[in-house]
């Protein structure tokens, strides 16, 4: 969400616009209802979206990996705070200030107290969930920063595998919906992530090392994913069990998901981009906007209507692959 100060910045700034790129499609697929859904009957346009679901899952473990092979190396600054405060007010009243004034707000009198607070306070009231976590963890980050350049390799490696324990691998093998399982929406999950982004910075990876193998761990990962959705959902409909796994392949703290985020960032970090050319720049300015692009589409009064406002503009979702496809292409386009 800064600007890049140096030349393998230009790959990673890449790497933020198409993770972006990644929430908009979950969001798109999710509210299209273009997903595979237990007892459900398949649909070639939801297998693909779901196959395309697998493929962006992704998103939110990469943007937070990247935040820890950064600010790990970087001091601690509170006009960064202010800064991610500042922009998280502006798009919350701002939006709700446009939507008075054109006559759409969706504020009842029943829920006028309990929306007005998380308009006020949209950290503390997980307005924004992904928000809220990254704040925490922005304050947390020095602390964080410390035990990254203080711990030994060995001691760092055990903080991680821990925090993997309770946090990723028990939830991924175990059937059972743990109190503490927040799906990785929350910054528990989000400092594992950082440990891991700032442990890669720190210390070479030889698995992870090279492009081709990383890029394949990412599609791996991705397709094996997507295969065992199919497995649990078929077994779900003969037997009607397996609901836990079927669930829990799309959740953030998933083995299969953390896999594939490490896969994709380490890939993109082996790639090199010419500073000067068009995909480089373009993702530069892109970047600071990126933020604000997922403020404004998951602010309340949005976040359940944007999706109408884009039928009215490129109809109602396909029922045909091909066109399905290409509906989701230009709805990523316009969101952005």
């Amino acid at each position: 969400m800064g600007g890049i100060k140096k030349k393998r910045d230009a790959n990673f700034e890449l790497l933020r616009v198409i993770a972006m790129g990644m929430v908009i499609a979950l969001h798109y697929l999710y509210q299209s209802d273009s997903l595979i859904v237990l007892k459900e009957p398949l649909s070639a346009v939801k297998i693909t979206g779901s196959l395309l679901e697998a493929f962006s899952i992704v998103s939110v473990n990469v943007w937070v990996l990247i935040s820890g092979f950064y600010l790990s190396r970087s001091g601690f600054r509170l006009n960064r705070i202010l800064q991610l405060l500042l922009e998280v007010y502006f798009y919350t009243l701002m939006v709700s200030l446009v939507m008075q004034m054109v006559g759409i707000y969706a504020v009842k009198a029943d829920d006028s107290i309990f929306r007005s607070v998380q308009y006020l306070f949209p950290i503390s009231s997980e307005h924004y969930w992904f928000a809220t976590a990254y704040m925490m963890l922005y304050v947390l980050s020095p602390v964080l920063n410390c035990g990254i350049r203080k711990l030994t390799k060995i001691q760092l490696q055990a903080t991680i595998f821990g925090l993997l324990l309770f946090t990723c691998l028990v939830k991924s093998f175990v059937p059972v919906n743990f109190v503490t399982d927040d799906r990785g929406y929350g910054v528990r999950w989000f400092l594992t992530l950082y440990l891991i982004g700032g442990y890669l910075r720190k210390y070479e990876v030889k698995f992870l090392s090279g492009k081709k193998r990383s890029l394949l761990l990412y599609v791996f990962s991705c397709l094996l994913s997507f295969c065992l959705l199919l497995v649990f959902y078929e077994w779900n409909w003969r037997a009607d069990r397996f609901n836990y796994y079927f669930e829990a392949l799309t959740h953030y703290n998933f083995i299969l998901t953390l896999l594939g985020a490490l896969g994709l960032f380490s890939f993109m970090r082996g790639v090199k981009l010419n500073e000067k050319g068009l995909v480089a720049r373009a993702s530069i300015r892109l970047s600071p906007y990126l933020f604000g692009v997922y403020l404004l589409q998951q602010h309340l009064e949005i976040k359940d209507r944007w999706i109408y406002w884009l039928e009215g503009i490129l109809g109602k979702r396909p029922e045909q692959v091909l066109p399905f496809l290409g509906t989701f292409v230009l709805a990523i386009f316009l969101v952005f």
